[in-house]
Formats: structure tokens, C-alpha cells, sequence
């Protein structure tokens, strides 16, 4: 394991050396020292709620640090907040997005340095840059599109466009690819690759181990707010870096009995749902079901109808034609918190728009379906806090969700993995008849995978339907009993997990294999 060194000979452009962020309740950084190499790719590794995301918080100035100091080629800097940052050279892609909803996506990537002459907007200019950025780095995008409109995984790719049309050497990526394709990840990791060709260091925040075996040169791992040590990447394997991130030894393959199918729960027949972002339907006279006791995966590149297909199911989008049966009855036209005490689960796609009131407790978010039952609200109408609190002592026990002050953590203070487990927790604990579970471990940490998988699998098991829509290859070839894959809002093939190949997966998901197949 290489020793953390502060040798002038090491060509550092930037050093984290000793640094302490406390919140209340919690040190979520305890005397960290990072350090970058100039034209390297850095990965900082971690559970959920390790610190990753505030380290890098603190050196792109958005927290600052209660002891330690920034060191920038040698010479050390005051960040006091973003904008210093961005002066210094450093940008910073964020695991949630911070985008004006309601502007377009040229108008976020300008906004805080729009182009003017004596005041008026110049956007001519801007606009031929980023079309020219967009295209020299494959981050194809429609400047002209609302960010309100477009998909989560085209929101991530005006977040990089944002950075790189800021001319910024040191570029922070967190997260970044929890919420891209494989294909889009392919991209990304290729757009890294020449990020450092041209001379920028990077710091990637990851969880997923292949990926930093792939396009790392070394790696830090943290755990539970302390420095573990740094590897350089081509000196170890992923087995070693998992156990420097959970302390033990994990299981990358979910372990599972054959599935005994029941009866059908859900009957999807002839559903449309309309586009919001073009006038065609963005899913065209689909039909499944979903059997008990197995987990059914839509597989598929993003922005194929997945997302609208969801919405339709769960009531968030009113269907244009086609009916929904679940248990029996027809749920094409009930209300969402119907569908809800009729047995749906629903763990959505944008955790932060529809799985989480951000500014409620913890404790308040793990009953948001439930709250107006017996057991946590009495005759009178008023809450049982008491209850309440247990309820939620006994979910972040079960799944290990690490907040700084428990069950009264306010929601947008936590870690999004930690966020993640909370909507899990939730949704799962309903003992629902039906689980749509969206991107269930999007953001996860390998050991946090791990169970979430072997909860899946216990629902499946105990006689439940789980409908899952995942875009991580490894997720929908490992976990679920059969896979329909999704193709410009169509079913374009059913498979077998056990039969097929990654790669046939991949052209049908391309929609190559389209014409070959019919869908019973």
C-alpha cells in the first residue's frame, strides 16, 4: 500500500493534507489527506456516508474544513466557496444535479459566466462552443431542450458540458456514472481518458470497482470518515479494494434458488404513454406481466420508454390507451395512493422528485405511505411519535442507514446512497404484492448492493412479483428470472438470463435484433 508522501519531487496540483469536516452528530471527514498527480485519474473509493462527497465538497468550496489545508501546485488556498474554486481551475460535476429546472440546457451551461456585450446576452457564441464541445466529446445534447424535459442521464451530460466549457484542469466527478447507460459509460470513460491526454487530473468518486480497475491510475479509499489507504490501481484487484472499503469480503454474484412462478399480478395490456419531451408516444402498445414469486427486469439503453413506462404503471403519468390490471382490478385510472394500499411499491427513478420530501425527517420520510394508518396516527388525527420513532430505529438498524443525528436527520442532509437505502427500506417493508423497483442500487456501494439483491430475491421468494428496470448490465443479467428489453417504447425481445450473452443483450437493447423477435 503506498504511504502518503508530501515530497516536493511528486508533481502534486493538488493536496488535501490533514483534513476534518464535522456535522452535528458527525465527523464525516477525520483527518483525510488526498493528494493528486497532475494528468492522473484519481478515484476516491467508499460506502455510502464514507465522506467521499464532502471531501470533495470541501475542496471545491462548498464546505469548509475545521482543520487541514488545500494545497494548489504546491502553494496553499483559501476556497471559500465555488466560485473561488472554479477561479482556481476546479470544477466539479455533482451527484445531484444542481441545474435550473425550468432553463434550457445552453442557459445552465452559461449561467453565472453568460457572454454580454455592455449588457446585452450574446448566446451565439456560447452556443457554437458547447455544439462543438458536445460533438468533440460525444456528450450529444439539445441546447434548446428544458432541463424539466430532458432525461436524468442527458441532465449528467450538461453538467460535464457546464464544466468543460469552463475551461476547468481540475475536473471532480461524483457519481458520474450512476446514472448513464453502459454505452454512455463506455463514453464517459473514454472522454476521461482524453480529459487526461490533454493535461487535466481528475478525481472520480465511484463505487463501482470495474469501473475503477478500468480507467483509474491510483485509488483512495475511505471508510466511515478515515483514510484507509492509497493503491495504485494496475498494483491490486477488486476483491482487495472491496475489503479496503467494507472491511470483509463481498459476494458479486446474487445467490438464488430457482423461481416458483404463481399466478400473474400484474397484466400490462396495449399501454401507451405520451412523450413529454417529443410529440410521438413514448411507449406504444406495450403488454407483459409480472408473476408471483419472480422478478421480471426491463432491460434497455436509456430514454427507450422505460421511465414513462413506470410513470404509467405507478400514476404518475395517465395513459393514452391500454389498461393496467393488478391482483385483479383495474388500476388504469386510480389514484397513486390507491395503487399504494392496494400492495404497489414504487422505488423511483429521481429519488429526489419522487421518493423524498428532502426537508422532512428521516423518521417522517419512512412513513410517508403509511402515516394515516392506526398504528402512526390515533383517533384524534394526531401523529404517534412514539411509534414513528421505533418504526424508524428498526429500518435504519435493518439496513444500515447512516445518518449524523438518526431518525431526525433532515432527508437532504444525508448521503444519496444513504437516501437510496431509506426509499428501499420504505418501499420494500410494505410487504408489497408488487415491487417496481427503479435503478434499486443506482449509487450503491458494493456491500449495500449486496443486500438490496438478496432483498429482491426475498420478495421474489416469498411469493411477490418484482418488476425491475435496470440499466447495469451485471444487475440485468445476475437478478432477475427473465429480462424484456425496451427498444424506442416497444418490447423488442423477452430472454433468459441464463441462456443469453451480454452481447445479445446489447443489440437488441440497440435495437438491432428487433425484427427477429416476437413477444408473446
Amino acid at each position: 500500500m503506498e504511504q502518503v508522501t508530501t515530497q516536493a519531487s511528486e508533481p502534486y496540483v493538488i493536496e488535501m493534507l490533514h483534513i476534518t469536516k464535522e456535522f452535528p452528530g458527525i465527523k464525516a471527514n477525520d483527518d483525510i489527506t488526498l493528494q493528486l498527480k497532475r494528468g492522473e485519474i484519481h478515484a476516491l473509493l467508499g460506502e455510502n456516508g464514507a465522506g467521499k462527497s464532502t471531501l470533495m465538497s470541501v475542496l471545491f468550496g462548498m464546505y469548509q474544513p475545521e482543520a487541514g489545508e488545500i494545497r494548489k501546485d504546491g502553494k496553499v488556498v483559501q476556497i471559500k466557496d465555488p466560485n473561488v474554486a472554479t477561479e482556481l481551475g476546479i470544477g466539479m460535476v455533482h451527484q445531484h444535479f444542481k441545474l435550473v429546472e425550468c432553463f434550457t440546457v445552453l442557459d445552465n451551461i452559461i449561467l453565472g459566466i453568460e457572454p454580454n456585450t455592455l449588457g446585452f446576452l450574446k448566446k451565439a457564441d456560447a452556443r457554437a462552443k458547447v455544439l462543438e464541445l458536445s460533438k468533440h466529446y460525444g456528450l450529444q445534447v439539445d441546447p434548446d431542450a428544458k432541463v424539466e424535459d430532458i432525461s436524468v442521464g442527458m441532465q449528467q451530460r450538461t453538467e460535464i458540458l457546464k464544466m468543460l466549457f469552463r475551461d476547468n484542469e481540475i475536473l471532480i466527478f461524483d457519481e458520474p456514472t450512476a446514472v448513464l447507460t453502459p454505452q454512455e459509460i463506455t463514453e464517459l470513460m473514454q472522454i476521461m481518458n482524453n480529459l487526461k491526454k490533454e493535461g487535466k487530473s481528475i478525481l472520480f468518486i465511484s463505487h463501482k470497482l470495474n469501473e475503477i480497475m478500468e480507467v483509474a491510475d491510483r485509488c483512495t479509499v475511505l471508510r466511515k470518515g478515515k483514510y484507509i489507504g492509497t493503491v495504485n490501481i494496475a498494483d491490486t484487484t477488486k476483491e482487495e479494494l472491496s475489503r479496503m472499503m467494507v472491511g470483509r469480503n463481498v459476494n458479486f454474484h446474487v445467490q438464488k434458488e430457482e423461481a416458483k412462478i404463481g399466478e400473474a399480478v400484474l397484466k400490462v395490456r396495449n399501454m401507451t404513454v405520451a412523450s413529454k419531451v417529443h410529440k410521438n408516444n413514448a411507449v406504444k402498445h406495450v403488454s407483459f406481466d409480472v408473476h408471483a414469486g419472480e422478478i421480471l427486469c426491463i432491460a434497455g439503453i436509456d430514454g427507450n420508454g422505460q421511465t414513462e413506462l413506470v410513470h404509467g404503471i405507478t400514476g404518475l403519468e395517465p395513459l393514452v390507451s391500454g389498461s393496467i390490471t393488478m391482483c385483479g382490478m383495474d388500476i388504469s385510472k386510480t389514484s397513486i395512493r390507491k395503487r399504494s394500499v392496494m400492495g404497489m411499491s414504487h422505488i423511483p427513478e429521481d429519488r429526489h422528485k419522487h421518493g423524498l420530501v428532502l426537508d422532512y425527517t428521516l423518521e417522517d420520510n419512512l412513513i410517508l405511505q403509511r402515516y394515516f394508518t392506526p398504528e402512526f396516527t390515533n383517533k384524534a388525527g394526531f401523529l404517534r411519535r412514539k411509534n414513528i420513532r421505533s418504526y424508524a430505529n428498526r429500518l435504519i438498524e435493518q439496513y444500515d442507514i447512516r445518518s449524523g443525528q438518526g431518525p431526525i436527520t433532515l432527508a437532504r442532509s444525508m448521503s444519496g446512497g444513504n437516501q437510496q437505502k431509506a426509499i428501499v427500506a420504505r418501499e420494500i417493508d410494505k410487504n408489497p404484492e408488487l415491487l417496481v423497483a427503479v435503478q434499486p442500487t443506482r449509487g450503491l456501494d458494493v456491500g449495500a448492493i449486496e443486500y438490496i439483491h438478496s432483498q429482491l430475491v426475498a420478495q421474489r421468494d416469498a411469493g411477490k412479483a418484482v418488476l425491475l428496470i435496470s440499466l447495469e448490465l451485471d444487475e440485468v443479467m445476475d437478478v432477475p428470472d427473465r429480462i424484456l428489453v425496451m427498444y424506442e417504447g416497444e418490447i423488442v425481445g423477452e430472454l433468459d438470463p441464463k441462456n443469453t450473452t451480454q452481447e445479445e443483450l446489447g443489440l437488441y437493447m440497440a435495437g438491432a435484433k428487433k425484427d427477429e423477435v416476437t413477444v408473446e
